[in-house]
């Protein structure tokens, strides 16, 4: 079978019929970025703000003075971006602060938009 490849003649059809040389390039499509998604967390009158800024420390890796100045961002304006992720992490985030929070009996809401 070797020595037939070797002494296999050209038939002259390259495979192009415009008469090109018959290359065929592939052609590359570039992916696009996925969306990002901001999470948010939500001021409420009742979750205290200790517990805030351990949901902070905890979920999204803040150190205490990271926290504790976001948690003031949210008492002040009632609202504050804690992070920016793919979907899948975002959607994860929240569900995880939503669940601690039910646990220990506090409203504390979070949400996720796309940025």
């Amino acid at each position: 079978m070797l020595t037939d490849f070797w002494t296999m003649q050209d038939d002259g059809d390259d495979g192009d019929r415009e008469g090109g040389t018959g290359v065929k390039l592939a052609t590359r499509t570039r992916t696009g970025k996925p969306p990002l998604y901001k999470v948010l967390i939500l001021n409420d009158d009742y979750t205290p703000m200790e517990f805030v800024v351990h949901v902070l420390e905890r979920f999204f890796g803040l150190s205490h003075a990271q926290a504790f100045e976001l948690m003031l961002t949210v008492h002040k304006k009632g609202v504050a971006v804690v992070g920016v992720f793919s979907y899948e992490i975002a959607e994860t985030k929240v569900a995880m602060v939503m669940d601690f929070a039910q646990r220990h009996q506090h409203p504390l809401q979070c949400t996720m938009e796309k940025e």
